[in-house]
């Protein structure tokens, strides 16, 4: 399965640079004035894995598939944009398919970037854009309420759903998102979010785009955007969106060294990928032969039929079993043959729940 992560945040942020770092080339306009993005930019990105890379490495066949991620970074949002100021607005559509939301935040000092505030404020800007995410949710809840309006005079099963579209009316109402309402673990809720697809029951990081010199040691920008994650149980990550950019055009050994000169571990690109997966729930496994190695993406909890539907949908439908092979006993192994032999791999059935890592051979007939 593919994921897809949209980008948001007030104009002149950085989403843009993100966005270029992220794809590792310049696809985003990017410029120090306000809604440069007019268009929403969407790419296509391999999911970098270790993993991946050491098994290509053992197993010396032709080629490595990764799994991808989708990014789409749209105009910057002003206040008013739910109601069709700025241009923010006509693109939040783009982002209502996307898993996940990035919301990046602004938490550097630059005479060069303008600011659509008279200074840089990221609790400010970040009340902003989540108040214009809430709203643009109520235009969908209050139609729908009108739409099930008219729909209740021929059938009363409809009403459950009323109420409790009512009740989400009255929540995004007093400026609260969609992830907090209290009835969104009941089976209502998820079908209206699978019509709706609302932008504030989405998953969100915040991306604090801070200066070099702040990754290491910190800001009072960054702390007001920790501040806040604290208080919304929402997962932040200091990125300098710069360095990334700066970073993509170089080897991977060059990066490595530069990332160790900023005192960070990882990039930028790494930490939203493994952020994403946590966020979301998803794993990753692994299958090969004689000419790839390929990476695949599913929810954590499936099971080795719903698995090998992510390949082929014969694959589950004529599931019989899977030959599973951890990522380490095959490391440790260095081929399929060296672990059949040692005894190492296992057979699975149609309850084997797939494990972070697994590789699977997977046995079908239709």
């Amino acid at each position: 399965m593919s994921l897809s992560i949209g980008i948001v945040g007030l104009p002149n942020v950085g989403k843009s640079s993100l966005f270029n770092a992220l794809c590792k080339e310049q696809q985003a306009q990017v410029a120090s004035y306000p809604f440069c993005t007019i268009q929403p930019n969407r790419a296509i990105v391999p999911i970098p894995d270790q993993r991946l890379d050491k098994l290509f490495e053992l197993l010396k066949v032709s080629r490595k598939v990764p799994a991808t991620i989708e990014f789409v970074d749209i105009a910057g949002l002003v206040k008013g944009a739910s109601h069709g100021e700025g241009l923010g607005n006509q693109f939040l559509a783009n982002i209502r398919d996307t898993q996940a939301i990035l919301h990046v935040v602004r938490c550097f000092e630059d005479v060069n970037v303008a600011h659509v505030a008279a200074e840089i404020n990221p609790r400010a800007d970040i009340e902003i854009v989540q108040l214009e995410l809430i709203l643009s949710d109520l235009q969908l809840v209050e139609r729908k309420i009108e739409r099930l309006s008219g729909a209740l005079k021929g059938d009363k099963k409809l009403l459950p759903m009323m109420e409790l579209t009512q009740a989400l009316r009255q929540h995004l109402a007093e400026g609260k998102p969609a992830a907090t309402f209290p009835q969104r673990n009941n089976e209502g809720f998820e079908a209206l979010n699978h019509e709706l697809r609302l932008l504030t029951a989405k998953p969100m990081i915040f991306i604090a785009n801070v200066d070099e010199d702040s990754l290491a040691q910190g800001s009072s920008y960054l702390d007001q955007v920790r501040q806040v994650g604290k208080e919304q149980g929402i997962e932040v990550l200091a990125i300098c969106a710069k360095l990334e950019q700066e970073l993509a055009g170089l080897s991977d050994q060059e990066r490595k060294e530069y990332l160790q000169l900023a005192g960070v571990e990882e990039s930028g690109l790494e930490q939203v990928i493994r952020k994403s997966h946590q966020l979301l729930g998803l794993i990753s496994f692994f299958t090969m032969n004689e000419e790839e190695v390929r990476q695949w993406t599913i929810p954590r909890g499936w099971t080795a039929p719903k698995a090998a539907g992510v390949i082929h949908t014969d694959f589950e439908r004529g599931f019989i079993r899977a030959e599973v092979i951890p990522y380490e006993t095959f490391v440790a192994h260095g081929s399929s043959a060296a672990v059949r032999a040692a005894g190492q791999m296992r057979i699975e059935g149609k309850d084997y729940v797939v494990q972070d890592g697994d590789i699977l051979y997977i046995r079908f007939n239709v």
